[in-house]
């Protein structure tokens, strides 16, 4: 990573409010941008191609794949999720810091081919407080044994928070992006 490439990722389970936090920082804040990855789920409501993801189908991923056109790339409850490298030289080449919300898997890879990448790991403040957030979100397409696998990995996940440079619990959303939006904008000075 070179001085003026700054690169964050935020992590943490799913329903920690990851999306959220990006999407404000993003909407707040010029010099940032949210590198789009691509992924083979399906889109949600209010989603479209391209905001958030570059939605493909499994065939056109695992040829991207093949082709070594991801940093990283991972199944995540049964969808893969991919970031092209094509995205984060995209955005450097801007003069903008990329910043963007990935699992834990993904966030591993990422660390090894940036090693200077900047790392905030979202957590909720309870796994009932997680659960209760999921099924608002996904509650009408995710089966009751989805939702506990779902569980299951955020407890793996959170286990793993102490290896990412900062920890925020997501327990009020309003102090917490006020913490968040201070990590950023602290690695924003190296731009």
């Amino acid at each position: 990573m070179s001085a003026e490439q700054v690169i964050i990722i935020v992590v943490g389970p799913s329903g920690a409010g990851k999306s959220s936090f990006v999407d404000r920082i993003i909407s707040e804040n010029d010099q940032i941008l949210d590198a789009i990855t691509n992924t083979t789920r399906a889109m949600r409501a209010g989603e479209s191609q391209g905001q958030p993801y570059d939605f493909v189908s499994i065939e056109t991923f695992k040829q991207r794949v093949e082709q070594g056109k991801f940093v990283e790339w991972a199944e995540v409850h049964g969808n893969l999720y991919g970031t092209p490298k094509s995205e984060i030289e995209r955005i450097t080449g801007l003069g903008k810091a990329t910043i963007m919300d990935i699992d834990i898997q993904g966030a591993h890879s990422f660390k090894e081919v940036y090693p200077g990448v900047h790392s905030i790991f979202i957590m909720p403040p309870s796994i009932d407080a997680l659960r209760q957030r999921v099924r608002e979100r996904d509650g009408t397409t995710l089966s009751p044994e989805q939702l506990e696998v779902r569980m299951k990995n955020a407890e793996i996940e959170i286990a793993a928070a102490d290896r990412f440079d900062n920890q925020i619990i997501n327990d009020d959303f309003e102090s917490s992006y006020k913490v968040f939006k201070n990590l950023v904008e602290g690695y924003l000075k190296r731009l």
